[in-house]
């Protein structure tokens, strides 16, 4: 019987592979080179390569991934050619959105064009009531018609989004049967289904970016599932959903629009459990991968939930880890704006051509290439040396632009990290301090493959005093996979005062969510001994137009008043005493808990001068030039001794930074502790 779970997170420049043995507790962590062009060949690639790891697919019996393949079908524009079917008089809601501007002055600034062509946005006779009473019976001939339309159009998709077909999915359930009579092969999203919630804009265009993304994300899980069972995993896939959740691929076929922070996601579950077992519940994730740098923070042990979001300029709403990521990663570019200033991202040299060092084809200066040719990173091979790299290609992208801005190759790469690292830190910045929150009392969690290399730089410009660095940091978004329940959320509008009358109608309306969830995770098959559920409730005092999230089980309405007053407090400063409270939404988070307790890992024998591997020349700034610097190999270093910067650690997933006013220590979960010790560096 197989005892091998396998987490897997498909990158833009790494598809990342952890491999959990549930009887030992052994882990372990690898990487391919991912495949842009079809994601799912780097899958099959890393569990074809399990033979000569000591490893077999047959022994898989948990098997998740997590991918960016929804986002960047968004980005690029590859999704399927889409219809809207809608009310009569609301064929433009998708375009005319919320009038809101990225920035008010700025009058340059353009929304991208919506997903749907207004040629292809057709109304047809029907209305609602915002109870969900008929005022207008669907006109049937009319959604036939559209029928028609549609396929002479040859759409692959189609979202139908009728006027508060959340209150009442029955015109919308009609319409789609009537479709499938004209497209049966078609693929059909419902508003009612997708997100029943009230806002009409934020459900229509959720429902559209879903329907969008079918087609291709249908194809993409198929190659997925045929690659997998090619190498012999019979394991269910599962696939990790925005909210940090894991589900099943059907579901992910159904709902796409939910993966478009997967692999985020995943990284900042992982970051939580290891924070809150190291004894760091507050933590800020920084997440730096080859294309982009995801921040997050984590409160408590729970990390900061959004539901609204855009992506690529798209509204959506479902509820998301709240994840900001700006465009500075490994492969972010180096070029120069129309004044010779010196800018870093967010364009991206990716996996392919990749940054020059990595000499597939790419010429431009990246920040890799910067901190080869500082040698902060390996100037020969990188992965154990496994991956040959070319300083002197790396030397040469940076020296185009040195010679542009007339300075030498060494402050040019240095400058580039710096404008990294200052693009960073206002990430981290925007996701604390710009909502209320003490830096001083959290501590700065580095993975991804690029975290630990420009985690002490963003710790000093942002006065983080503590730098986590947990095992195999390159691979962390692949851990979370492995660390992650089985949710999905059922959701219900409401819009009543909590109180009175209305509150029997919220009760009965949670119990109602409450069978949905428990059908589900029947449906999913989860044991009895793994399930939960998880109460949410949105919403908000009387008047006010948005709502805040509050957790727990509803008791009475006076026990929620008092706590709804508590997460005001948290979230505004005050509270408004005897004044109406009105819930929103209801929701019930069904959970299977698939994941295991993080275990303490053994220690290394020796001491932390015997894990010194050598030395290397160093430039570590304009003041100091080049340093030799003691380089240190990870799994070599052991627990509880203390170690001081400046050091290079390298390890095969990631290479750390250690600035010369940091001490650090291993503690016995493997994660390195740095912290600052007399000021800045």
């Amino acid at each position: 019987m197989g005892t091998i779970r396998v987490g897997i997170d498909v990158g833009g420049t790494f598809t990342d592979f952890t491999v959990l043995d549930d009887e030992t507790g052994a882990m372990r962590h690898f990487k391919v080179s991912s495949t842009p062009h079809d994601p799912s060949e780097a899958i099959e690639t890393g569990i074809a390569s399990f033979p000569e790891r000591g490893l077999s697919a047959a022994d898989v019996v948990h098997f998740g991934h997590g991918t960016t393949v929804a986002t960047n079908m968004v980005i690029e524009r590859r999704g399927g050619r889409t219809g809207l079917l809608t009310t009569e008089g609301f064929r433009d809601v998708l375009e005319i959105g919320r009038q809101t501007r990225p920035d008010l002055f700025d009058m340059s600034v353009r929304k991208p064009d919506p997903l749907v062509a207004r040629a292809l946005r057709l109304e047809v006779t029907e209305r609602l009531g915002p109870d969900g009473e008929v005022i207008l019976p669907l006109d049937e001939d009319g959604v036939a018609a559209a029928a028609r339309r549609f396929r002479q159009a040859e759409v692959e998709a189609i979202a139908i989004g009728f006027l508060h077909a959340y209150r009442n999915p029955a015109h919308e359930q009609r319409a789609a049967a009537i479709i499938r009579e004209f497209l049966p092969d078609v693929f059909i999203s419902l508003s009612s289904d997708v997100l029943p919630e009230f806002r009409e804009y934020e459900r229509i265009s959720t429902t559209v970016m879903n329907a969008y993304l079918m087609p291709r994300m249908d194809g993409y899980l198929d190659r997925f599932m045929k690659r997998s069972r090619k190498t012999g995993v019979e394991a269910k896939p599962y696939t990790i959903h925005s909210n940090g959740g894991l589900m099943s691929t059907e579901t992910a076929r159904n709902y796409p629009v939910r993966t478009c922070l997967s692999g985020p996601a995943a990284g900042v579950v992982g970051a939580a459990l290891v924070g809150k077992a190291a004894a760091f519940p507050d933590i800020i994730t920084y997440d730096v991968g080859g294309t982009s740098t995801d921040v997050a923070l984590i409160a408590g042990g729970k990390p900061a939930y959004s539901a609204d979001r855009d992506v690529a300029g798209y509204s959506i709403r479902c509820p998301m880890v709240d994840v900001s990521v700006i465009g500075a990663g490994g492969g972010s570019i180096a070029w120069l704006d129309d004044a010779g200033g010196l800018k870093v991202g967010p364009q991206s040299a990716a996996a392919v051509p990749g940054p020059a060092a990595y000499g597939k084809g790419g010429t431009e200066a990246t920040i890799t290439d910067a901190n080869i040719v500082l040698q902060r990173l390996n100037p020969v091979a990188l992965l154990d040396g496994a991956m040959p790299v070319d300083r002197e290609a790396a030397r040469k992208a940076v020296g185009a632009v040195a010679e542009k801005i007339g300075r030498s190759v060494e402050d040019t790469a240095w400058g580039i990290i710096r404008i990294a690292v200052a693009n960073m830190a206002r990430a981290i910045r925007a996701v604390s301090m710009d909502k209320g929150h003490d830096l001083k009392q959290f501590a700065l969690m580095a993975f991804g493959g690029a975290g630990p290399l420009h985690a002490a730089l963003v710790a000093a410009e942002t006065g983080l005093e503590t730098v986590i660095i947990p095992e195999s940091p390159g691979t962390m978004c692949a851990r979370g996979v492995l660390l992650s329940d089985v949710t999905r959320d059922f959701v219900s509008t409401q819009i009543k005062r909590a109180e009175g009358e209305s509150w029997e109608e919220i009760t009965s309306a949670v119990a109602a969510l409450e069978e949905q969830a428990s059908a589900w995770l029947d449906a999913e098959t989860i044991p009895d001994d793994k399930r939960a559920l998880q109460h949410i409730v949105e919403a908000r005092y009387a008047g006010q137009n948005h709502e805040i999230r509050v957790e727990g089980v509803l008791t009475t309405a006076q026990d929620f008043a008092a706590r709804f007053a508590e997460a005001h407090k948290v979230v505004y400063g005050y509270a408004l005493d005897d004044h109406p409270v009105e819930i929103v939404n209801l929701r019930v988070q069904a959970i299977g808990h698939a994941g295991r307790p993080l275990q303490t890992v053994a220690s290394a024998t020796g001491s932390i001068a015997a894990a010194k591997v050598g030395e290397r020349e160093v430039y570590v700034g304009p003041e100091r030039g080049w340093l030799p610097l003691p380089v240190y190999k990870r799994a070599l270093m052991p627990q509880g001794e203390a170690f001081s910067g400046p050091a290079i650690i390298e390890e095969l997933t990631s290479t750390a930074y250690v600035l010369p006013d940091q001490e650090g220590v291993v503690d016995a979960y493997g994660n390195i502790i740095l912290k600052f010790v007399k000021g800045r560096a």
